[in-house]
């Protein structure tokens, strides 16, 4: 049966070009990571904070490599688009940010982060988001990206709103975390804002 509309983003947008290093123009640079990134993102997922608000844990090196090449085959398969964000001086891991769960027909996904414990409060994560999400809705052309995050995460509702992502309502009891069912916020920008 076929569709009344066209897709807003054709197949291939994204895998038909090596995915780009975008820099942010005030110190940071959002990078294709590398497997020299190992250690460093090994090391962030043993940060208790990162664990209150992500589901992963890294037990070896060994497993954060298969990440990293997981993170690295998915730009070409357009379903997930994952970027390290460094210092641009040092080439320091910050963090990482992404757009996860691509759908091009609809031209949607949904934008996450996470930041080093050394990187907090130096608005790595606001920056690196709003340089995606000019990069994924102006260049490239989605139409809407959504962000979510746990109602009591108040460092990420922050970001969220600084980056210019609205806040369009509470999922009850939508995020389980390591305590439990968390709400979650959802934010969301769209082409135009």
């Amino acid at each position: 049966m076929p569709f009344l509309t066209s897709p807003v983003l054709p197949a291939g947008i994204l895998a038909r070009t090596p995915q780009p290093t975008l820099p942010t123009g005030d110190g940071l640079l959002l990078r294709p990571w590398s497997a020299e990134d190992t250690p460093a993102v090994h090391q962030a997922f043993q940060d208790p904070v990162l664990h209150t608000w992500h589901l992963r844990s890294a037990g070896s090196e060994a497993e954060v490599r298969g990440w990293i090449d997981e993170w690295r085959r998915a730009w070409n398969e357009e379903r997930n688009a994952q970027w390290a964000v460094a210092d641009a001086a040092t080439g320091r891991l910050m963090g990482r940010v992404a757009l996860r769960d691509i759908v091009l027909e609809d031209g949607a996904a949904e934008v996450a982060y996470w930041t080093v414990p050394q990187a907090r409060g130096q608005g790595v994560a606001a920056r690196a988001t709003t340089t995606l999400a000019r990069w994924a809705l102006d260049e490239i052309g989605f139409h809407r990206l959504e962000l979510t995050h746990a109602v009591a995460n108040t460092a990420s509702c922050r970001v969220a709103t600084k980056t210019g992502f609205a806040l369009e309502g509470t999922k009850r009891s939508a995020g389980l975390h390591t305590d439990g069912w968390h709400d979650m916020h959802l934010h969301a920008r769209v082409r135009g804002d």
